[in-house]
């Protein structure tokens, strides 16, 4: 058991990953079903009764069951992962980014003791200071309404959408992309500079 454990704690080849998502969207495909994190949201309204008030909401939920058993998996599977199966050292970050985010300020962990460097605590550690607040509080909006307006989350068009040749997908990935560099390149160093 002790093999396993370790086995399951190392990191693990992207091919894997790759290989594991082919195989859902392949069964996904074939089944007739659509992967999507941000309409569970929709699911869980629709599941508590919102469809008695808004037409949005009032749609077969059931039928989106499936989807909200892999949100708890996925839930599951995260806390499983981090307190029992997590790496014996922090995320491994390219020696090229790691000078890049010290010229912003962030200093990234090398041993367990100083983090575990998902997440970076020059920003996460005080929440409750007014930019971090911003940050948490505009981003989560943007994040929200940018998923129901571009009609599914980043999951859903990227593996999904993709996988079903959309094109809509496609324009809403390579948005996802243009606003991801924006934010590392452009947006969040000017915000650093003024914490």
């Amino acid at each position: 058991m002790e093999g396993i454990i370790e086995l399951l704690s190392q990191p693990w080849h992207w091919a894997v990953s790759g290989a594991a998502i082919v195989s859902i969207m392949s069964l996904l495909l074939w089944f007739g079903g659509e992967f999507g994190v941000s309409g569970n949201l929709r699911t869980i309204c629709a599941a508590g009764g919102a469809g008695n008030h808004c037409d949005f909401f009032d749609y077969k939920w059931k039928d989106q069951i499936w989807n909200l058993v892999f949100i708890a998996g996925a839930i599951i599977g995260g806390y499983l992962a981090i307190n029992f199966l997590g790496s014996p050292a922090p995320v491994q970050i390219a020696p090229a980014t790691q000078a890049y985010l010290q010229t912003l300020g962030i200093q990234v962990p090398q041993t367990l003791a100083e983090g575990n460097g998902y997440v970076p605590t020059e920003i996460f550690s005080n929440p409750f200071s007014t930019l971090n607040f911003i940050l948490l509080t505009v981003g989560g909006f943007l994040v929200g309404f940018g998923a129901r307006y571009a009609g599914g989350c980043t999951s859903g068009h990227a593996i999904s959408g993709l996988s079903n040749l959309q094109l809509p997908s496609l324009i809403a990935v390579i948005g996802f992309f243009i606003g991801g560099l924006s934010m590392a390149w452009i947006i969040l160093p000017n915000l650093l500079s003024i914490q």
